[in-house]
């Protein structure tokens, strides 16, 4: 009998601020993949990635087992490029076919992170919800009540290498500290649902102000977010995606003014925190 699975895997946000290569979240947009042993190897999709053993679902199935035998048959309604954890959600739903196929007992969050390089987006796509990543360990906690968020994903691109070369080696200790501060800050509102908090503690100064220079668009509506109305915005992940986030009662308000100041450039899409995280069914 030939064995398959489907495994279904969040997008994701993260760094969320002030949480760089720390905080993640988990978003209510899916990746999919059907994975069946069928004695060859083929990939079947009509998104523009990778067909052959370069395909990223392809080589998280293969840190665990021989994709020889099996086809991958791909959906997705994640934006391809943009900061939402796609390279994550692919790497994430390879293991997780290979772990529940095989039944390994994998670490599935050590092998993602060797393979994406940082935890934070891995761990959301894994657990769902909000992730707080340390010493190779993932924590997860519920997204609370009450909080919503929108997503303006520019038409443009930005590489993540491009992203990463931005960056110094070394920031300013005020800069560290208020960091600190505001992921603290960022964290406790999260925890205790209090989105006062929440809007206080999603300031930063690590990496968004040194890569505003590669997405000046996102940049502006990062700063413009709160006169719109909502409790702020992060740049989600590497950018050039912003993540606005909202309480539910100012969402569809925010939502309009962000579709004038989106016009041309970029899409808004209404796209909740899910406390779901990667799934593999029969």
């Amino acid at each position: 009998m030939n064995r398959r699975r489907t495994v279904r895997v969040p997008a994701s946000s993260a760094n969320l601020g002030p949480g760089f290569d720390v905080m993640g979240a988990a978003l209510d947009l899916h990746l999919e993949v059907d994975v069946v042993e069928t004695g060859q190897f083929a990939v079947h999709t009509d998104l523009r990635i990778a067909r052959d053993k370069r395909n990223l679902i392809v080589r998280g199935f293969a840190a665990l087992a021989s994709p020889d035998e099996f086809e991958f048959t791909i959906r997705s309604d994640i934006p391809l490029s943009g900061g939402l954890g796609t390279s994550a959600a692919a790497i994430v739903a390879g293991l997780v076919a290979a772990d529940s196929i095989f039944e390994l007992g994998a670490d599935v969050l050590g092998e993602a992170t060797k393979i994406e390089g940082h935890p934070d987006n891995v761990a959301a796509a894994i657990l769902g919800g909000f992730v707080l990543c340390v010493d190779g360990h993932a924590e997860r906690f519920e997204p609370p009540p009450g909080l919503e968020c929108l997503l303006v994903v520019p038409s443009a691109a930005v590489r993540t290498q491009k992203a990463r070369e931005a960056l110094p080696s070394r920031i300013p200790m005020a800069d560290a500290v208020f960091n600190i501060a505001h992921a603290s800050m960022l964290v406790l509102g999260l925890a205790r649902g209090d989105l006062g908090l929440v809007a206080r503690g999603l300031g930063d100064r690590l990496h968004q102000p040194r890569r505003a220079h590669l997405y000046p668009k996102s940049w502006e509506l990062v700063q413009a977010a709160k006169g719109l109305g909502a409790l702020g915005a992060t740049i989600s992940g590497a950018g050039p995606t912003v993540l606005v986030w909202c309480d539910m009662e100012s969402t569809g308000v925010v939502a309009e003014r962000l579709h004038e100041r989106a016009e041309g450039w970029a899409q808004v899409l209404r796209v909740p925190f899910t406390p779901a995280g990667a799934v593999a069914r029969f």
